[in-house]
């Protein structure tokens, strides 16, 4: 009678328990606005507009803000 070997599976390493989430990759010295920052802009880009009068959107604002904030 043959007999087989039986292969071992390794059980996976344990970590420490936290999972490192992945970084966003941002280039040295550019400047990235928070969430907050970004609607306080967008806040003050809509009280100007609708104080001219003019039309738009949140949305707008919101993009113009972060464009501002960004540089």
């Amino acid at each position: 009678m043959k007999t087989t070997k039986t292969k071992t599976v390794s059980k996976p390493k344990k970590t420490s328990g936290t999972a490192k989430t992945p970084k966003k990759k941002v280039s040295p010295g550019k400047y990235v606005p928070t969430q907050e920052e970004i609607r306080e802009k967008a806040r003050e880009i809509y009280y100007e507009r609708i104080a001219r009068g003019e039309h738009g959107s949140p949305d707008s604002d919101w993009r113009e803000a972060e464009e501002l904030l960004k540089g």
